[in-house]
């Protein structure tokens, strides 16, 4: 699983790393919702039997503790792993997702350096599919609409609240809606190389995933910008959670029965400020059917799992 604040996806792979099922659903802010969604759909592609769970996006913690999964492990780690199971000679992973992007560089198979954009959304799929709603156009149709653009606009796209600015202003002088879907393609791949590329030595192959990987136009400027080739996987939108089905996979010891009737079951969260010292760390505790299963946020790490567990909230002060 790979559960992201836009966008939340699964894969069900064989011992081979082979995919066999994968689903891509928006998690609609609520990722216990989304994963429970995500469930009964992988359920439906076959009779399966899962022997092990990874989980890997910004809900990584919590959906890891829902399933009871034996691997926890950040994108990074996850998008590269996915990407070297397909291109093992992959040197410059390119990815953009619905709210943040990062680059990845790889050397001899092991990442040595990477960097991550999650202050701005310029150029992300949140941004494309806002722009493509105030354009009345479906956010699919955008990338054979730049890839016909005849003049493709210049958009500053350094900044959202700039690239709207600038769209709204060259609709209004009489630019295209083509060749405005053109130039903001290409603005999201400079916005990106300068930015999150910003003193990077990009080297081929690389690979482009991530969400936006599905719009060929961005896909085209990236080859354009760079002058080499992008590959763009089948599977480019489910790298990050086949990253974490595949370490999942090959932790040994720790592999089990997977039970999806998780996906009907309750879950809850439950939260209180710590006052233990100056921090004032908010606790987060997580419980399935009213049973408690982990919880987080301790930033001096005096709360433990067991504290958590034991807190019951103050009583109310009797009215007076």
């Amino acid at each position: 699983m790979d559960i992201g604040s836009i966008s939340t996806k699964g894969v069900l792979i064989d011992s081979d790393n082979h995919v066999v099922a994968g689903e891509y659903l928006w998690t609609e802010g609520n990722p216990v919702g989304a994963v429970k969604r995500l469930l009964a759909a992988l359920r439906q592609s076959g009779d399966y039997e899962v022997v092990s769970v990874g989980t890997t996006g910004s809900a990584r913690k919590l959906i890891g503790a829902m399933l009871e999964a034996n691997v926890v492990k950040n994108e990074i780690t996850a998008h590269a792993v996915g990407t070297l199971s397909k291109y093992p000679q992959v040197r410059t992973i390119l990815e953009i997702g619905g709210q943040d992007s990062k680059i990845i560089l790889i050397e001899g198979g092991i990442v040595k350096d990477y960097a991550m954009n999650t202050l701005c959304a310029a150029g992300t799929g949140a941004f494309l599919s806002s722009q493509a709603k105030r354009l009345g156009i479906r956010i699919e149709e955008m990338g054979d609409m730049a890839l016909g653009a005849k003049n493709p606009s210049k958009i500053a796209a350094r900044c959202t609240v700039f690239a709207e600015s600038d769209m709204i202003h060259k609709a209004q002088t009489g630019h295209t809606t083509e060749n405005l879907v053109a130039g903001l393609c290409r603005a999201i791949a400079s916005n990106y190389l300068n930015n999150v590329g910003k003193g990077k030595q990009i080297v081929s192959p690389i690979v482009f995933q991530g969400g936006v990987s599905k719009n060929r136009g961005v896909v085209a400027a990236f080859q354009q910008e760079l002058g080499q080739e992008i590959h763009v996987d089948l599977n480019s939108h489910l790298m990050g959670a086949l990253g974490a089905a595949i370490l999942s996979r090959t932790e040994s010891g720790t592999n089990r029965p997977f039970d999806f009737s998780v996906s009907q079951m309750e879950f809850t969260t439950r939260a209180h400020e710590c006052t233990g010292c100056a921090n004032n760390c908010e606790i987060i505790r997580f419980y399935r059917e009213n049973q408690f299963l982990d919880s987080w946020g301790s930033r001096c790490g005096r709360v433990g799992k067991a504290a958590a567990a034991a807190y019951l909230p103050p009583s109310p002060e009797p009215r007076v």
